[in-house]
């Protein structure tokens, strides 16, 4: 008989197939930018509806036509920033090295139940500085300013041996009407290190919309943790043939795990295991949107697992991973194409059309 041969079942671009640690994605990697802004943002996935806009695209049999787009929703609140971070490019045991940090003073309530701030200096030191200040005051000389922020002044001068800033920022869900506590992340800052300092120390303590970091037409990253499917057969997780109905035992498993010599399971046999709660990053999504008021694009009834859309919001092109609800964290593209390949014009609709039943 003649030697069967037949590639092997399911794909191994994402293997191994381990569940997140948590329920949104953090983003490691920025692309290079000479503008002193943020380079990501975050926001919640509200669903999908359609558009109609008129393509632009010279070379296309639809040029000049109207055509439908498929699109998510992502309601975007403003993100508060609650910290500043320094670090050095100079990498350890576990990566790149923390130098300094800062904390707002006008952080969220519910935010101090997930994090303990830092202390920004010991006793003996307030100790010192509360005599000093004694002092000054009575001689009429005392100068708030200058003492306000001890975490400001040693950030400035580690700054030449800093490589990298970062702005600790965190969610405000109650502006989206959502039931869920603020979620805390960092986001990177683009142009020298000088000027992301003095972008950060201006916007501590205040508000980031998506507007700030982000204008209409330009491509996005998007980063989230998918589905969670649980414990899955090697037939839905991998996607194995089904067996004959002869064969022996069981007909959703594989033939074989392996030869008898090397007697040794190898890592690339599909089998069962978690499905599902995993990181993906989804490169160069179009932004087709920025919008102020999330009313004008709620469909009659609310988004089915939704509800309304009660904030600011974007619309991007195509799906995105994760359920309802779930953070997403949209990133400036990091592998900018070369081509616009969704070119449109004026959108000339947005569906409202009621999702209920569907």
């Amino acid at each position: 008989m003649p030697e069967i041969n037949q590639p092997r079942s399911g794909s191994l671009g994402f293997s191994p197939r381990k569940k997140a640690k948590r329920i949104y994605s953090t983003i490691s990697t920025y692309p290079k930018s000479a503008d002193a802004k943020p380079l990501a943002f975050m926001g919640y996935k509200a669903g999908m509806t359609h558009l109609h806009a008129v393509s632009e695209k010279a070379k296309s049999p639809k040029f000049g036509q109207e055509i439908q787009i498929p699109v998510t929703i992502i309601e975007c609140p403003p993100m508060k920033v609650a910290g500043i971070r320094l670090y050095s490019q100079s990498k350890g045991r576990y990566g790149i090295n923390a130098l300094a940090e800062t904390w707002a003073k006008n952080l969220n309530k519910e935010l101090a139940r997930k994090i303990i701030l830092p202390k920004t200096a010991d006793k003996k030191a307030l100790k010192a500085k509360e005599t000093d200040d004694k002092t000054k005051e009575a001689d009429g000389k005392a100068n708030q300013p200058e003492d306000a922020d001890f975490g400001i002044k040693k950030m400035e001068q580690l700054l030449k041996d800093a490589d990298e800033l970062r702005l600790i920022v965190y969610t405000q869900p109650k502006q989206a009407k959502i039931k869920k506590t603020p979620e805390l992340g960092e986001i990177g800052v683009g142009g020298s290190i000088e000027e992301a300092f003095n972008y950060a120390k201006d916007m501590l303590g205040k508000e980031i919309n998506a507007s700030d970091v982000f204008s209409e037409g330009e491509f996005l990253d998007v980063k989230a943790v998918t589905k969670g499917k649980g414990f899955q057969g090697p037939v839905k997780r991998w996607g194995i043939t089904i067996q004959r109905p002869k064969a022996t035992k069981k007909r959703r498993h594989i033939g074989s795990v392996g030869p008898w010599h090397p007697a040794k399971i190898l890592w690339t046999v599909p089998m069962a295991g978690q499905m599902g709660f995993f990181n993906r990053t989804e490169l160069n999504k179009k932004l087709i949107k920025i919008g102020e008021d999330g009313k004008e694009i709620t469909p009659k009834g609310g988004l089915v697992k939704y509800g309304e859309v009660n904030s600011k919001y974007v619309l991007v092109a195509g799906s995105v991973p994760g359920p309802k609800k779930r953070l997403i964290a949209l990133r400036k593209a990091i592998r900018h194409p070369k081509v616009d390949f969704l070119k449109i014009g004026e959108i000339t609709n947005i569906s409202t059309s009621s999702q209920q039943g569907v």
